[in-house]
C-alpha cells in the first residue's frame, strides 16, 4: 500500500508559527530585554507555549537567532568605524552606535559575552575591532595611554544606568555621560588614571558577576 504524505498544510501551518515566534521575539526581546521568558514570546505570538517549545528548546536558542544579526551590525559598525580618517571620530561614532542601539534594544542592552548569545565568531570580531580602535587612537595621540580595551565593559555598564533611568521626556540621556567618559580618555593635560583596568581575566569576571546580579 502506498505511503501518504502529511499534508502540506501541517508544515505550512509549522512553518508559520515558527515565522510568528520570531517576529514576536524581535518585538519582546526588544521592549524587554532578556529578562523575557519563551513563555512571554509564545504568548505575544499567539501561539501555545508547547509550539514555542517544538520549535526553539529553550529562550537563549531564540534569543540566538533573533539577536545574531543585531550583533553582526554591532561588529560591521565597530569595523567600519576603523574606516574613519579620523581615528578619535571614528572612535566616538563607534560608542555613539553601540549605545544608541543598546537604547533601542532592550535585548542588546542587556546582552553580555558570557550570556552565550552571539556567536564566537561575532564575539571576536567585535572585540577585535574595539582593541584596534583603542590601538589606533592611542598610535595616533588622540586616546591616552592609560586607557585599555577592557575599559569599554565597565563603561557601557555605567551607560545602561543611564539608560534605565532616564526620564521619559529624556531618552537620549546618555549622550551626556558618553560625552563625560570620551572626554575622560582623550590624550591631553588630565589629571592621571590613579588604578589600572581591568585584566582580560578580570573583565571577564567582571561581566559574569554582573550576570549574576541582574538574575
Amino acid at each position: 500500500m502506498k505511503k501518504t504524505e502529511p499534508p502540506k498544510r501541517l508544515r505550512s501551518d509549522a512553518a508559520e508559527n515558527r515565522e510568528r515566534l520570531l517576529a514576536a521575539a524581535h518585538v519582546v526581546f526588544a521592549e524587554r530585554g532578556l529578562s523575557a521568558t519563551l513563555d512571554d514570546v509564545a504568548r505575544h505570538a499567539g501561539v501555545g507555549v508547547g509550539t514555542a517549545y517544538r520549535h526553539f528548546p529553550n529562550k537563549q536558542a531564540l534569543a540566538s537567532e533573533v539577536l545574531e544579526g543585531a550583533m553582526q551590525r554591532l561588529a560591521d559598525d565597530a569595523e567600519a568605524a576603523l574606516a574613519v580618517a579620523d581615528p578619535w571620530q571614528g572612535f566616538v561614532g563607534f560608542f555613539e552606535t553601540v549605545v544608541a542601539s543598546q537604547a533601542r534594544h532592550r535585548g542588546l542592552h542587556h546582552l553580555s559575552a558570557s550570556d552565550g548569545i552571539a556567536s564566537a565568531e561575532v564575539q571576536r570580531r567585535f572585540e577585535s575591532a574595539v582593541v584596534q580602535l583603542f590601538q589606533r587612537g592611542q598610535k595616533a595621540g588622540v586616546i591616552r595611554p592609560d586607557a585599555a580595551p577592557t575599559d569599554v565593559g565597565p563603561m557601557l555598564v555605567m551607560l545602561r544606568t543611564v539608560i534605565d533611568l532616564s526620564p521619559p521626556g529624556k531618552p537620549e540621556l546618555w549622550r551626556r555621560y558618553l560625552a563625560v567618559m570620551l572626554d575622560g580618555l582623550r590624550a591631553d593635560e588630565r589629571r592621571p588614571i590613579l588604578s589600572d583596568g581591568l585584566t582580560t581575566d578580570e573583565f571577564d569576571a567582571f561581566i559574569a558577576a554582573k550576570k549574576r546580579s541582574v538574575k
